[in-house]
């Protein structure tokens, strides 16, 4: 079934941010002084629907990096805007702009970031008792999921690459996130893992409704996404459609 959230976001693409999702405009992000002073963000500009499933590709160096930062209210443009279900960043005190991306955005890294005393179920119960407000996903509920119910008393150590990823993806998602950002969630997993994976965060994004950006440099798993970007010296291309 074609998935309408890219559809939905190229029709509202403008200066006016999406009332879901992650919108972007004209983004500026310099780093470094003098001499190394180099332009990570070069006038970006993005649009990712609730639903929507982009993926970003580019070389290493190419600002990936802090796009995702950005994006997730871990950074702040030089100039530009960033907003989330609306909300422009900008406008939020530093204290208040921590409680909004602990409830609203959240993250999938490489290795999964696990705590390794906690249990699978206990690094949901954790986040939800950080957010400080009513749970949105019953830990248990959101660990059968993603396929991982059997496994809820185990700690990391005791889980597979993919399992991991899995545990993390299902973290990632308990406050009932808007935004959920991914970086290179495949890159110490196996072929079959990887797929596994990516479909997994391509199904949990559709039946949530969250607005999914995933930077990899793994072409193999592009399929599974709604459409693709790539990013080259802080200029980030047009998404292109996958299906």
């Amino acid at each position: 079934m074609t998935n309408p959230a890219p559809a939905a976001a190229a029709e509202r693409r403008g200066d006016a941010p999406l009332a879901a999702g992650l919108s972007i405009r004209h983004a500026v992000m310099e780093l470094g002084d003098g001499d190394t002073k180099v332009t990570a963000l070069d006038e970006v500009n993005l649009d990712v629907a609730a639903g929507e499933f982009l993926a970003i590709v580019g070389p290493s160096g190419s600002g990936k990096s802090s796009l995702l930062a950005v994006a997730g209210a871990l950074a702040s443009p030089d100039s530009g805007t960033v907003s989330v279900n609306g909300q422009d960043l900008s406008r939020l005190s530093q204290g208040k702009r921590a409680a909004f991306r602990l409830a609203n955005i959240g993250f999938v890294f490489q290795s999964g970031n696990l705590i390794p005393a906690l249990t699978a179920a206990d690094q949901l119960r954790l986040v939800n008792r950080l957010a400080g407000g009513p749970k949105s996903f019953d830990p248990a509920t959101l660990l059968e999921s993603v396929g991982m119910a059997h496994r809820a008393g185990n700690r990391p150590a005791e889980l597979s690459g993919g399992e991991r990823q899995r545990v993390g993806i299902a973290r990632a998602l308990v406050t009932g996130a808007k935004l959920l950002l991914v970086d290179e969630p495949t890159a110490a997993l196996d072929r079959a893992r990887s797929r596994e994976v990516v479909e997994l965060l391509a199904r949990q994004s559709r039946e949530h409704g969250v607005a999914t950006v995933m930077v990899t440099h793994d072409h193999d798993v592009l399929g599974y996404c709604d459409s693709v970007a790539e990013m080259v010296d802080g200029r980030l291309g047009a998404p292109a459609p996958v299906r």
